[in-house]
């Protein structure tokens, strides 16, 4: 195996980077290039300083660099076309969530991943979390019988009016910032919904500041609520309500945990419980990502579960703006 360290370029000083770069040293890799929109910034140049990345230049700098990978943090309306610059350039590209805004798009992604032979993650760390897996692990071994009723829900408080999240062209609102969270771990559980229906409320900027929705399955119904304006710290939590049981998830969508959590489940009346240490889901993502870039893991999560995921996302903007149920293509 190489001992030579797995190189990433990052685009962009985000604030989720100051998460991913430290998950990259701890999973072994290097970052080796940081290129920004304008690398003349002070911000730009104190976030290089303080993190000690090198500088590189512009977005497109970071792509032609001499990089294993590309982590794109970008605006939502930006992992697109910089993602698929770093696929044809033979990087790998680990891009945050939502990977696209559209099916169409995620379609796209897929096939150049595919044509060009790169690994391709949507950056949902949380699905590493042990906590996440062992609840996985309980729901698909049937132990709480077949799923009837399940709900999740994700929230917190945006006061910040110049972020891109209140912008439509950027790719803003709830539903793709944090609603995500729950209908991914939804279809983790229960695979895609045949149809959904959705209800939102609308900022002065025209995104969704909350949704409410429901993910109809052949014997079960799922729940999602995703909001700007809830209470801080965010609000979040996951209910699956079985024929023998129930299962409660003890902030599930965090990435990386400061605090033990708790999982509780309950089977034909004896309750159970496991508490997990606090977790860097994000190194575990990485790490993941390297290994399977390398050839010694196969992939937990392939690009075409990023186009399932984009399919649901398509159908709830739609529900929302018809207050019409609307199915779910390839469901």
């Amino acid at each position: 195996m190489s001992s030579t360290p797995f190189r990433w370029g990052i685009l962009g000083a985000a604030r989720i980077a100051r998460a991913l770069i430290p998950a990259i040293r701890a999973a072994g890799g290097e970052v080796t290039a940081l290129g920004v929109r304008d690398p003349s910034s002070p911000h730009a140049r104190e976030f290089a300083e303080r993190w000690q990345v090198p500088l590189v230049g512009l977005y497109q700098d970071v792509v032609d660099s001499d990089v294993d990978a590309v982590y794109n943090p970008l605006p939502n309306d930006a992992h697109l076309p910089w993602t698929v610059a770093a696929l044809q350039t033979g990087k790998h590209a680990l891009t945050e969530k939502p990977l696209t805004l559209n099916a169409q798009e995620a379609q796209h992604l897929l096939s150049t991943a595919t044509q060009t032979g790169r690994v391709l993650l949507e950056a949902f760390a949380y699905r590493f979390q042990p906590q996440v897996l062992r609840a996985l692990e309980i729901v698909h071994s049937g132990q709480l019988g077949e799923l009837r009723a399940l709900h999740g829900s994700f929230g917190f408080h945006l006061q910040t009016p110049s972020d891109f999240r209140w912008i439509p062209e950027h790719g803003g609102g709830s539903l793709y910032d944090v609603g995500t969270y729950p209908v991914n771990l939804v279809r983790l559980l229960l695979g895609q919904p045949e149809k959904v229906t959705a209800v939102a409320r609308s900022s002065a900027s025209g995104v969704d500041v909350g949704l409410d929705a429901s993910l109809v399955y052949p014997n079960a119904l799922a729940g999602i609520s995703c909001g700007f304006d809830w209470g801080e710290p965010s609000t979040q939590g996951f209910h699956v309500v079985g024929t023998r049981g129930d299962l409660r998830m003890e902030r599930p969508f965090d990435s990386h945990t400061s605090h033990s959590t708790t999982l509780r489940w309950q089977i034909e009346g004896q309750d159970f419980s496991q508490e997990f240490p606090p977790s860097n889901a994000y190194a575990r993502m990485v790490m993941h990502f390297q290994n399977v870039a390398r050839g010694r893991e196969q992939p937990l999560f392939e690009p075409d579960d990023a186009v399932g995921q984009a399919r649901v996302l398509d159908a709830l903007f739609g529900a929302a703006r018809t207050g019409r149920a609307v199915k779910v293509i390839g469901s």
